[in-house]
């Protein structure tokens, strides 16, 4: 390779080059500026010119498997964020769900930006901000700024990113508006009167091209994104289609009320539910697969609004639904003394918390790894969250009298030998939980409490005698869930003193090692600083001596006293300690966590 020129600025390099960034140019560049070493420049131009290929040069240099002066791959990412620095360029990772779609695509045609290779990804009132791979390629603007009457600023993008993207957006946006354009025709009227309008003359119906494409969109982009509930919530303008990711909920697109209307009605078509009913909630589910061909489940609900009918589906992802104890954030003290309570052969486990807080993902896990072939699990559920072909699942029909008790009755003729009930609610039910106990099975259910003490209370306030919960519950678990930091921006935080965690765990006191980090923000987490949830646990087990606290001095207070002396960690300083080990936020378990009494 000839001597690399001296290193100039990055207005020098835009004025000396012209025409497409090629693979050769980014490695002389690469090699002058230290990123990789003069052999491995060799060994690239070496490779490259073995082939010509038709790929991007920041597309193209990865597939050869260049690598740094440290060993480690140079990936697309990477180079693009590099060659953005390199050419004085913003860098920017193209997020779907921050793009207007409707308002870029009115900024230029598919085929114009697919011929440029560049994205409209922001839109205002001044200015158009379009991504590129290409930093010296720039004869679009002029045309683009005197079209849109909108001054140009332009960042550089993962060509990769911004050629799928280009695709999705401009098919998103033409399928929107053929579905607006064939409701249109109706009037904006109600469904039931576009589904008549289909019968009539075949313009509208549930399976309408636009309407398939647009759902197809909505459920690629919510698995993409890691969601776990998508709503789809009509407004007095429009409709709004929202995603629950992380435990918040995150704006993702505004459709007009016709379309919004029309997916309604398409999902519910898919899901078995009576379409033209809107006066009353209705409930159903829809088995697809992702981009991977997993299989996904998803449960619908839908619910008469001032608006019009509000539909939310919760994703059950088997790769986020079922994991095990370490992938559910339980603390090695607590794995091991859950692991032990599961084991039993006959009694009552509960699970607590309020809605939300992961309870049935922690069941599913745990029914998971006991449903053996050599064991009978069965559960009455309202409604079943995930079909688990290991489980033999009933769903209660409150409108056939079917309810927990009747089968968790039902369920005890069926020769079962783990019963898992999808929540006490009554004294009926808990006393046909303790009936299933007493009589040698293992009895698995939920009750809604702040804590787990509180399960004990709840029960002897249900009308369960204290020598009843004594013979037959061998524990409970109480748990929230809490954003974890994301690994990839989390910093140190180098102010915050020790004696700040020991305010929030007082009068307990935290040894050990101390290591805090802090939220920053990055494109991976889309800037929040946070990336997936974890759960903190509070595990009782019931002890001789808490036996004798239930009989003797059956309050909160004192079962928590004891509950704590046999070992049980309260769900604030299970929290602390995932602070300590900078996974979490002091904020965080604040919010999510009791106050310490």
């Amino acid at each position: 390779m000839s001597a690399a020129p001296p290193q100039t600025s990055a207005k020098a390099h835009r004025a000396a080059h012209h025409g497409p960034v090629t693979w050769r140019l980014l490695v002389d560049w690469l090699a002058q500026d230290g990123v990789i070493s003069p052999e491995e420049a060799q060994r690239t131009i070496s490779r490259c010119s073995q082939a010509e290929s038709a790929q991007h040069a920041l597309v193209r240099l990865p597939a050869v498997a260049i690598t740094r002066k440290d060993g480690k791959p140079l990936d697309v990412e990477t180079l693009a964020q590099w060659l953005a620095v390199r050419c004085d360029m913003e860098y920017l990772r193209i997020d779907p769900l921050k793009v207007d779609v409707g308002k870029v695509a009115d900024v230029m045609s598919a085929a114009y930006a697919e011929r440029h290779r560049v994205l409209p990804v922001q839109v205002t009132a001044g200015e158009v901000v379009v991504a590129t791979s290409e930093p010296f390629l720039a004869d679009w603007v002029d045309e683009v700024e005197r079209q849109s009457r909108r001054t140009v600023r332009r960042v550089l993008a993962n060509p990769q990113d911004i050629q799928r993207y280009t695709a999705e957006f401009f098919a998103l946006a033409k399928s929107v508006r053929a579905a607006q354009k064939t409701g249109g025709n109706a009037g904006g009227g109600s469904f039931e009167q576009l589904v008549e309008l289909g019968k009539t003359n075949k313009q509208l119906d549930a399976n309408d091209q636009g309407v398939v494409q647009v759902v197809d969109w909505l459920w690629t982009y919510a698995f993409d994104q890691r969601a776990s509930d998508i709503h789809l919530e009509p407004r007095r303008e429009q409709g709004v289609i929202r995603f629950r990711i992380d435990g918040v909920l995150h704006p993702v697109y505004q459709m007009p009320l016709p379309v919004l209307n029309a997916m309604t009605a398409r999902i519910k078509l898919l899901g078995r539910m009576d379409v033209v009913e809107k006066r009353r909630p209705q409930d159903g589910r829809i088995k697809t697969r992702n981009q991977r061909g997993d299989e996904v489940e998803m449960r619908l609900s839908t619910l008469p609004t001032a608006f019009g009918e509000k539909m939310v589906m919760r994703i059950f992802d088997p790769d986020t639904t079922v994991k095990d104890l370490d992938g559910l954030g339980f603390s090695q003290h607590d794995a091991q003394r859950w692991e032990a309570l599961v084991r039993r052969p006959h009694g009552i486990v509960l699970v607590t918390g309020p809605t939300g807080s992961g309870k049935t993902t922690t069941l599913y896990s745990t029914l998971k790894r006991l449903a053996t072939e050599e064991v009978n699990v069965s559960t009455v559920e309202d409604p079943i969250e995930m079909i688990e072909p290991a489980f033999n699942q009933t769903q209660v029909q409150p409108q056939l009298d079917f309810g927990f008790t009747e089968g968790l009755r039902a369920l005890m003729r069926q020769d079962p030998d783990i019963i898992m009930v999808g929540e006490i609610r009554d004294l009926a039910t808990a006393e046909m939980a303790v009936q299933a106990a007493l009589t040698g099975h293992l009895v698995f259910s939920t009750l809604h409490t702040n804590d787990a003490p509180s399960a004990i209370s709840r029960l002897l306030e249900l009308g369960i005698p204290a020598y009843l919960i004594n013979a037959t519950v061998l524990g409970v678990l109480a748990q929230r869930l809490v954003r974890t930091l994301c690994k990839q921006c989390r910093r140190p935080h180098e102010n915050a003193p020790r004696e700040a965690l020991d305010a929030v765990v007082k009068p307990w006191k935290i040894s050990g090692s101390y290591q805090p980090y802090q939220p920053v923000g990055c494109v991976d987490c889309r800037m929040t600083g946070f990336m997936g949830r974890m759960g903190l646990y509070e595990l009782l087990t019931v002890s001789e001596a808490l036996k004798d606290k239930v009989s003797r001095e059956p309050s909160i207070e004192g079962v928590r006293r004891q509950a704590v002396a046999d070992g049980m960690r309260p769900l604030r300083l299970a929290g602390a300690l995932r602070v300590a080990e900078g996974l979490t936020t002091v904020e965080e378990v604040l919010t999510a966590t009791p106050p310490l009494d």
